[in-house]
């Protein structure tokens, strides 16, 4: 059955709509069987116990920035949603979890319910996909009976917690590749391209880091499908085996080219010898200039060659000269290099040199700025590192750091219940971090006369507790610590931004999808509106995270309430 259902899984193309209004996940294995078995064990008690319809509120939150790190870019939000309007078991679902059940006339009931039910009695508030956001701040609140929002754990989980972690984890390369926490003047723009398919967790986490990755600042993916499904710009040249393959100008039985304009064919590898004499460049290896030719011939207005095969500088460099030389007679201009191996930073100035002095002994101007793309395992602290040495770079192809978030392989959001019946719920802890925050609340960004983000603040939303104040512009507010009662500071917003909006009411999508590259410039406008301290590689500061006191007071009081006391004798 599950080979079936894995042989079957299919990407769903967004225009590709299953009925007017409504919407599948892009992964077909998103089902309400994409879950731990313990949720619906607990589905099953509730059910027995007569009170899965009880309402209930649950938060979604992680705990920890990632990356050691104090910044987290929340994403996932539209396949949450997804999910939810296609919530529905199968016969073959429900015949599986029959088998799984102990034998009782109430498995047949319970089966009964799952067969109708779907997410047409829960709320779902939401903050902004692609928004800044940070520890124990809800990212979902899920409001509805007790059985199904029990059962939503493990997915929206599964849609959140992998999906916030790749396009942090892009957002920080992309800005350590661009020079950020350097001086200001030396920043350049330069371009992060997403490459790590081949070294993703399967295709599921291959698909999830192309779209994420790009999300989270990337300007383009090798993920084929990806880009295809996503829309995403896909690049990508020649692997060192399209060089090794060419040996001798016998392997390029047609040696031709067609000129820009169409109007002659030239024998094109004659220019490309005429090139390399004319230049010097006579001692290079020669197969790996056939190789170029062809590629060449294959990608005239595109010409990108990996030049690390045999020697970078005295063969790879000088043969990508030669026939960026002779397409430039018959009117195209080459583009640039990539280098997969050494010292990136090194050869990147070396190579740099190789193209300043070819310009001038070509009178070519352009071939002193062509492109240089670096890969070769690069992760964020190397970025960080060839910014300190100096470099010649201007794009980095990055894979296995990036896709599998090798730095921290999970962000650790967590699902907890904070209300049932109208009442609020604590779970306790020795470890302060992990004491939850009870009561369903709504949050706010606070922001200062600069326009500075500077807190944001958890609200309690009880109508039973009326004495609670929400921040206001102008108004002078206290603001006070999770965990260490003494931090508290005052604050008076010039602006106030709620953060929590519905996003599924009672089965219907409340907002529309925004694309991928509106929530790509959304993430790029909030990074570069952020204090440069939150997002500093080394010590960042901690974003501020605050209670009211009516809500400091109501978890405080709620945790004596439930806390066991000992006794010693």
């Amino acid at each position: 059955r599950e080979m079936q259902r894995i042989n079957t899984a299919v990407y769903e193309q967004k225009s590709e709509s299953p009925a007017p209004g409504r919407s599948k996940p892009t992964n077909s294995l998103v089902t309400p069987m994409l879950t731990d078995w313990y949720q619906i064990s607990m589905a099953y008690a509730y059910f027995v116990n007569g009170t899965h319809q009880q309402p209930a509120v649950f938060d979604l939150f992680f705990r920890k920035n990632p990356f050691h790190g104090e910044f987290t870019i929340f994403a996932g939000l539209e396949e949450v949603i997804r999910y939810l309007d296609d919530f529905n078991f199968t016969e073959q679902d429900l015949s599986y979890i029959r088998s799984k059940l102990p034998l009782s006339s109430k498995v047949d009931e319970f089966c009964n319910y799952l067969k109708t039910l779907d997410c047409k009695q829960i709320q779902v508030y939401a903050i902004k996909e692609g928004t800044i956001v940070f520890p124990r701040v809800p990212l979902l609140r899920v409001e509805g009976p007790i059985a199904i929002c029990q059962l939503l754990e493990t997915t929206l989980l599964t849609l959140v917690n992998f999906p916030s972690l790749v396009a942090t984890n892009a957002a920080r390369h992309v800005r350590a590749a661009q020079g950020y926490g350097i001086d200001v003047q030396k920043r350049r723009k330069k371009i992060v391209l997403e490459f790590g398919l081949r070294r993703a967790q399967g295709p599921d986490g291959g698909m999830s880091a192309s779209r994420y990755a790009y999300m989270g600042g990337c300007s383009g993916t090798s993920n084929v499908l990806a880009g295809l499904l996503f829309d995403l710009e896909v690049k990508g040249t020649m692997a060192h085996s399209y060089v090794t393959s060419f040996s001798s100008e016998s392997d390029m039985p047609d040696k031709t080219l067609v000129s820009a304009d169409g109007s002659l064919t030239v024998a094109f590898w004659d220019e490309v010898m005429k090139a390399r004499e004319q230049l010097g460049y006579t001692k290079t290896n020669l197969g790996e200039l056939v190789a170029f030719t062809s590629y060449a011939r294959a990608f005239p207005s595109n010409f990108l060659a990996l030049v690390d095969t045999y020697d970078t500088c005295d063969s790879g460099v000088l043969n990508f000269l030669s026939v960026c030389v002779a397409l430039d007679k018959i009117g195209y201009k080459g583009v640039g290099i990539r280098l997969d191996s050494g010292d990136l930073a090194f050869l990147s100035k070396l190579v740099r040199k190789q193209f300043q002095k070819a310009a001038q002994q070509t009178g070519l101007s352009y071939l002193a700025d062509l492109v240089i793309v670096a890969s070769n395992d690069l992760n964020e602290a190397t970025l960080h590192s060839l910014n300190e040495q100096g470099h010649e770079i201007d794009a980095f192809g990055i894979g296995t750091n990036l896709v599998t978030c090798e730095a921290q392989p999970a962000l650790g959001c967590v699902y907890k219940l904070v209300e049932m019946n109208g009442a609020a719920c604590i779970k306790l802890s020795q470890d302060p971090v992990k004491i939850t925050l009870p009561g369903k609340k709504d949050v706010y960004r606070l922001y200062s006369k600069s326009g500075e983000a500077v807190v944001d603040l958890m609200v309690l939303n009880d109508p039973k507790v009326p004495q609670e104040v929400l921040p206001k512009a102008g108004t002078r507010i206290t603001v006070c610590h999770p965990s260490e009662v003494h931090k508290r500071v005052h604050v008076i917003p010039s602006k106030v931004e709620p953060l929590l909006e519905l996003v599924w009411d009672m089965g219907e999508k409340v907002q529309h999808f925004s694309s991928l590259d509106e929530t790509r410039d959304f993430v790029n406008w909030q990074l570069d509106k952020l204090r440069p301290d939150y997002t500093r590689y080394l010590n960042p500061t901690p974003y501020k995270v605050s209670l009211t006191e009516c809500l400091l007071n109501f978890v405080n009081d709620l945790r004596k309430k439930n806390t066991v006391v000992s006794e010693i004798s």
